[in-house]
């Protein structure tokens, strides 16, 4: 008796690759969504900045509508929401581009080493006038801050990470740091103020109350930015310590804050980029003058916010009819002063968090 083997049917072809857009569908869409609404825009009129809005959300809308024929409902999604995150992010760089490019532009022309070099109080009517006092009583009043603030801030860090945890201290500790990140600038600087005049009269203005009102800003950033990084740090090496029997304060001094330094570097970087911009505390405490002060202790001192802001408010009269007063052309060259100041200390915290950064091996 013959055995039949049954015949199995071909199995079907299976394909592991979906239909995809060529590489250079989106900028086919920006192509086509451009010239669609230059069109528009020539038939009503409209100007740069209306044509480069309608072709963005032409674009948006374009290319995940030939996604949703060629890729599918999944495809579509993915490009949709591509293109609202490229949207805002466009949206947000927008302004911050755009007053750069302002600032460099109406500030550049105004600096040069005599603007670097010579402070606001002038000996003689055709004498050049520049920021110099403002420049370094910003650079003293900040560094005053830092020194005040930094050794604050770290060391409260240290208790609610390794000492204070669970402890009702700790959670009051941590509630008022959350309440003074919130307080704005004006409240510190009349404490500081306050502070001083009931110490040394009515008439005191110095740099050291500049610091202190600034110092109230400072802390609770920096308080924040090392108990994220004392967090950060693995449990393992703290046991690691303690089994080998060292104390537990030489511990958080030796594998700890070392372990953790890159981190707190920038926070701290961050947190003097933060104040070095305030403007409404030193006005109060720290006076206004013409005049390089390099006393922190004595005398009115000024900064370039408080520079900025003073100048803006009395520009003076233009050399020319409709030429720009001689305190705007101050104020923007020290507003672009200001701003490299800032880059420079993001920029020294980007580097310097990559030197301490924690080396991982493999």
């Amino acid at each position: 008796m013959s055995v039949t083997t049954p015949v199995r049917p071909a199995p079907a072809s299976v394909s592991f690759t979906a239909a995809r857009l060529p590489r250079i569908a989106p900028l086919l869409s920006v192509v086509v969504a451009a010239a669609a609404a230059g069109l528009v825009a020539l038939l009503l009129g409209w100007g740069l900045v209306a044509w480069v809005v309608l072709s963005g959300a032409l674009h948006v809308v374009l290319l995940p509508l030939w996604a949703r024929l060629v890729e599918g409902r999944r495809g579509a999604t993915d490009r949709l929401v591509s293109g609202l995150v490229w949207s805002a992010c466009a949206i947000a760089i927008v302004p911050l581009v755009s007053l750069l490019w302002t600032v460099v532009d109406r500030g550049l022309p105004r600096i040069s080493s005599t603007f670097l070099t010579f402070s606001m109080y002038r000996t003689d009517l055709d004498q050049e006038v520049g920021i110099y006092h403002a420049l370094m009583g910003t650079l003293l009043i900040t560094l005053g801050a830092a020194i005040i603030s930094v050794p604050v801030g770290i060391m409260a860090a240290i208790y609610l990470i390794e000492y204070g945890k669970g402890t009702r201290l700790a959670s009051w500790i941590t509630f008022l740091v959350d309440v003074m990140t919130g307080i704005p600038s004006i409240v510190a600087g009349l404490f500081a103020f306050a502070l001083f005049i009931l110490l040394f009269g009515p008439s005191y203005r110095s740099g050291i109350g500049g610091s202190v009102a600034l110092s109230l800003l400072m802390i609770p950033v920096v308080v924040r930015a090392t108990e994220e990084m004392l967090r950060l740090v693995p449990a393992d090496l703290r046991e690691a310590s303690y089994a080998l029997g060292v104390p537990k304060w030489r511990t958080i001094v030796k594998v700890v804050l070392p372990t953790a330094l890159g981190g707190i570097v920038t926070g701290v970087t961050l947190a003097i980029a933060r104040v070095v911009g305030e403007t409404a505390p030193l006005l109060l405490i720290a006076g206004l003058t013409t005049r390089t002060n390099l006393n922190l202790f004595d005398g009115r001192m000024t900064t370039l916010p408080v520079l900025i802001y003073t100048q803006n408010a009395n520009p003076g009269i233009a050399e020319t009819p409709g030429g720009t007063p001689p305190g705007v052309e101050v104020a923007w060259g020290a507003a672009l002063v200001l701003i490299l100041i800032v880059m420079l200390l993001n920029l020294v915290a980007r580097v310097i968090g990559r030197i301490f950064a924690p080396k991982t091996g493999h």
